[in-house]
């Protein structure tokens, strides 16, 4: 493989000196800006080997480098190598920046080449900004991947499908009200879409042209008398047809997308710089005066109506559940030698289709067993499979996408004797996770002002991790999704009661252990205090921790309440759906320290 990957590099090079670019990007997004990408739109996978959901690969004519963030340093590491691809890890200070790099690598008036349907119209700003002083140019036109991807996946045809509203909870045409009054308080009139998420959640639509997100391929554009859905012909069945008709929403082509907006006339239309794409942007008629903002379906799909947080609560249940009898069985098998990574991953999902309304993962599995685990993201190949030993941790992440909710958990299970380093590591990880499931907080409070509860015990040992601590869950949607999140860096979007967000702190040492233990928190309400309206978190999440690994002493009273608490609810809701043993193990898994 990593002489194919050389091959594809030459080719591209060469494709680029007949065009004369002196650099070439290849960001890991598609169109719409999304963090998982259809087949179609794997071409930093296609060009690097690397496999990981997140990462940029720069070829120039005679160096390549691949940037990525903490979550796969080691993976990166491993599959680059021997590719001729230098690994550049994100966030450290000696790590250059894209536009640094290029600066420094390229000659005065060089030409780099993008496809400017890959950039976000921030994106191409910020690179272009950052070129300009060495006198780089961008050729934002250049789309040459077909060219030498010979045998490149087509789209996806699949048709997408109604999600009932008793799911839902609330139908496309107040959805599109909703849309309609929110861009009046922003002083517009019309909205561009490009977020996949965005799409689906307004139109009460669902599809399946991306692993592990029931989303589909197309665009969305609202003006203040109709809605107009683009989306290839081939998708489209009568039944879809009858059902836009009737929720006020046409459509028209995919392809046609640009065309429709060199010749659209509206007064105040807003696009979302960070979420549409350039090429876009810039077929955007220059009779609509633009607005620059976030969109606002963004914040109003992230607050959950009362049939999605009733829904939430079932889903939840249900998975719960499965991981209780998937955690049983794990128990009993371990001591086999005969399972594996890859091989638990499937016994998983086994559990996991037995519960009513389930369609399938959330994402690919992370079973990390042993110095695996330190990687963050995880994916078990044949070639790495590890075999289960009855001793050290497995880090197991996972999640479903049922009917009526998104899960995502991950726990870290001891499969035997441990390290005292690795009992004081989880036992500092539980810490900080309990300590943000017990947080209470003013109004307004953004998720950057509480990270630092979950990352405390780990910095008093001076310790840390490099992810955030929470991400927005969709509902029947993404598993990562905005527009909140908890995490060191900033961001403007305050928490707010409905809204559901990860809690998963960790740490990492890489070849020997990871740990992360994540569950699921709903924004409430609780009450008022000085100065305003408080509130906490409610855990959705109902699955044991396990406390083989705990140092009991190093937990406060708080901290042990709350944990026996937990466990008493997990027991009280998950052992009425269990048969006799598996109640008496889940009692044993669940029993007060």
């Amino acid at each position: 493989m990593k002489e194919e990957i050389k091959k594809r590099i030459d080719a591209l090079r060469q494709r680029m000196k007949s065009l004369h670019l002196d650099a070439f990007i290849i960001p890991s997004t598609d169109p719409h800006m999304s963090e998982y990408v259809a087949q179609h739109w794997k071409v930093r996978e296609w060009i690097s080997g690397f496999t990981g959901s997140a990462g940029t690969v720069v070829i120039t004519q005679n160096c390549a480098g691949l940037w990525t963030d903490s979550r796969y340093f080691i993976q990166a590491a491993e599959q680059l190598d021997g590719t001729g691809i230098e690994l550049f890890k994100e966030m450290l200070p000696e790590t250059p920046s894209i536009s640094e790099f290029l600066c420094n690598k390229l000659q005065t008036c060089a030409v780099v080449g993008i496809d400017g349907r890959m950039f976000s119209v921030s994106q191409f700003e910020s690179l272009r900004k950052e070129l300009e002083p060495a006198a780089i140019q961008i050729e934002s036109n250049t789309d040459i991947i077909d060219e030498v991807w010979k045998d490149r996946p087509s789209l996806p045809l699949t048709p997408p499908f109604i999600y009932d509203l008793r799911f839902a909870g609330k139908s496309c045409a107040d959805k599109l009200k909703e849309i309609r009054s929110a861009l009046s308080a922003q002083s517009a009139d019309s909205i561009f879409i490009s977020a996949l998420d965005e799409i689906a959640w307004t139109l009460n639509l669902r599809g399946s042209d991306i692993a592990c997100n029931p989303v589909f391929i197309s665009y969305l554009l609202i003006t203040a008398d109709d809605a107009t859905l683009f989306i290839d012909p081939a998708k489209m069945t009568t039944g879809i047809a009858d059902y836009l008709q009737q929720s006020g929403v046409k459509h028209l082509p995919y392809a046609e997308t640009a065309h429709h907006l060199s010749t659209l006339k509206v007064k105040h239309l807003l696009i979302q710089p960070a979420k549409t794409n350039y090429t876009m942007y810039s077929a955007i008629s220059p009779d609509c005066g633009l607005i620059f903002a976030d969109s606002p379906v963004a914040l109003l799909k992230s607050i959950r109506n009362a049939t999605e947080i009733e829904g939430v609560h079932q889903a939840m249940i249900r998975d719960g559940v499965a991981m209780v009898r998937f955690l049983k069985w794990l128990e009993e098998n371990v001591a086999s030698g005969k399972e594996s990574e890859l091989s638990i991953t499937a016994k998983l999902e086994e559990f996991r289709k037995e519960g009513a309304l389930f369609m399938g993962d959330s994402f690919d599995t992370i079973a990390g067993y042993g110095p695996h685990a330190a990687i963050v993201h995880y994916s078990a190949t044949p070639e790495s499979n590890s075999t289960l030993l009855p001793k050290g941790f497995l880090l197991l992440d996972s999640g479903a996408q049922y009917l009526d909710g998104t899960t995502d958990i991950t726990r870290t299970i001891a499969l035997g004797e441990l390290t005292d380093e690795e009992k004081r590591d989880y036992t500092l990880v539980l810490k900080g996770h309990i300590a943000l499931a017990m947080a209470c907080f003013p109004a307004g409070t953004r998720g950057a002002q509480l990270d630092v509860l979950a990352r405390m015990p780990l910095w008093q040992h001076k310790m840390n991790y490099l992810h955030g601590t929470g991400h927005g869950i969709g509902h029947f949607m993404n598993v990562h999704e905005g527009p909140q999140s908890i995490r060191m860096n900033e961001n403007p979007v305050a928490l707010q009661p409905g809204m559901v967000t990860s809690n998963e702190p960790g740490v990492y040492k890489g070849g020997s252990h990871g740990i992360r233990i994540e569950n699921l928190i709903l924004t409430c309400k609780d009450g008022e205090g000085m100065y305003g309206d408080y509130y906490n978190f409610e855990t959705l999440t109902l699955c044991p921790i396990c406390t083989k690994a705990v140092i009991a002493d190093w937990l406060t009273e708080n901290e042990r309440v709350w944990l026996n608490n937990y466990h008493r609810e997990v027991f009280d809701k998950i052992a009425p759906q269990l048969n006799k043993e598996e109640q008496e193990w889940l009692s044993k898994a669940t029993m007060a320290i």
